[in-house]
């Protein structure tokens, strides 16, 4: 099985992150209540395993908590993806959720970018700052060195354009660590 355990202490979190690339138990606590509902929200379309608990700062208030579970989730994928060979690698997936229209593709390709473009007219969904999705976002694709793209086609309301992202990004995800039928490495290079 493709799995990872990764733990992070710094002053401001503590975390502790299980995956599973082909699925189990799922069990998030962040604090962050929106959040939480949005990991389970990206394990549960994504086909993973996944255990997160995080204890953070959020007296300061919850960009540490969710950008250092980017940070650790990101480290866990590379981790349970090893060398990448075997993996479609490639994937993209269009999203609805009500009146919004979510879009990733990602790639990957062992090196990181991220291009991010939403608005979200309400700033904050319940505890959590609706700015922290492409922060999150951008400190994945770094720690799991994948190329990420991601966009709000439309939408008016933030949960659903949130949601809308993180289901595609789940949709993608799954996709593109799939393996592939040859087993080989997606590369003309070789590797990955």
């Amino acid at each position: 099985m493709r799995t990872s355990y990764i733990e992070r202490n710094t002053k401001e979190t503590k975390i502790k992150v299980k995956l599973s690339l082909d699925g189990g138990e799922i069990s998030i606590n962040t604090g962050v209540g929106f959040f939480d509902h949005m990991l389970n929200a990206f394990a549960h379309h994504g086909g993973f395993g996944l255990e997160i608990i995080c204890e953070g700062d959020l007296y300061v208030d919850c960009h540490h908590t969710v950008e250092d579970c980017g940070i650790v989730l990101g480290k866990a994928f590379d981790e349970a993806l090893g060398n990448k060979a075997g993996i479609k690698r490639f994937a993209s997936a269009f999203i609805p959720m009500d009146e919004a229209l979510g879009f990733c593709a990602v790639d990957v390709s062992g090196r990181d970018y991220l291009v991010f473009n939403a608005e979200f007219p309400q700033e904050r969904i319940g505890d959590y700052d609706s700015c922290m999705t492409e922060e999150f976002m951008r400190a994945f694709a770094s720690n799991a060195k994948i190329t990420l793209h991601l966009r709000s086609e439309y939408g008016k309301n933030s949960h659903h354009i949130t949601e809308a992202l993180f289901k595609a990004f789940a949709y993608a995800m799954k996709e593109a660590v799939k393996l592939n039928e040859s087993g080989a490495v997606v590369s003309t290079k070789g590797v990955l």
